[in-house]
């Protein structure tokens, strides 16, 4: 599987944005889906994360209210709409792939990553 995410960019504080993670394969609806972030000088951390079928979703306490992902079996793509952002969202944002469907939060346990997009939000 190959993730390219794109829909990064810089806004001000309470702004809005969506990320799109397009992947390749056939096999795309098999996968749980995360999305996960890293600022500079800090760990890789969740943001959010659904399953395979898009009935479960996770989402780190932070973005709790504010983020909602989601995705798209038909096109074989995940989102991840952001609203009321704030200057501690700021980081390059990856997507990430796991086999079996389930919910999976721990980013050493997903199995394919993309490309990350940068987020920059200003006060």
């Amino acid at each position: 599987v190959q993730l390219q995410a794109s829909g990064g960019g810089s806004v001000q504080a309470g702004g809005s944005l969506r990320l799109s993670c397009a992947a390749s394969g056939r096999t795309f609806s098999s996968y749980a889906m995360g999305w996960f972030r890293q600022a500079p000088g800090k760990e890789r951390e969740i943001v959010a994360a659904i399953n395979w079928s898009g009935g479960s979703t996770y989402y780190a306490d932070s973005v709790k209210g504010r983020f909602t992902i989601s995705r798209d079996n038909a096109k074989n793509t995940v989102y991840l709409q952001m609203n009321t952002l704030k200057p501690e969202d700021t980081a390059v944002y990856y997507c990430a792939a796991a086999r079996g469907g389930g919910i999976v939060t721990n980013p050493w346990s997903m199995d394919y990553w993309g490309k990350g997009t940068q987020v920059t939000v200003s006060s």
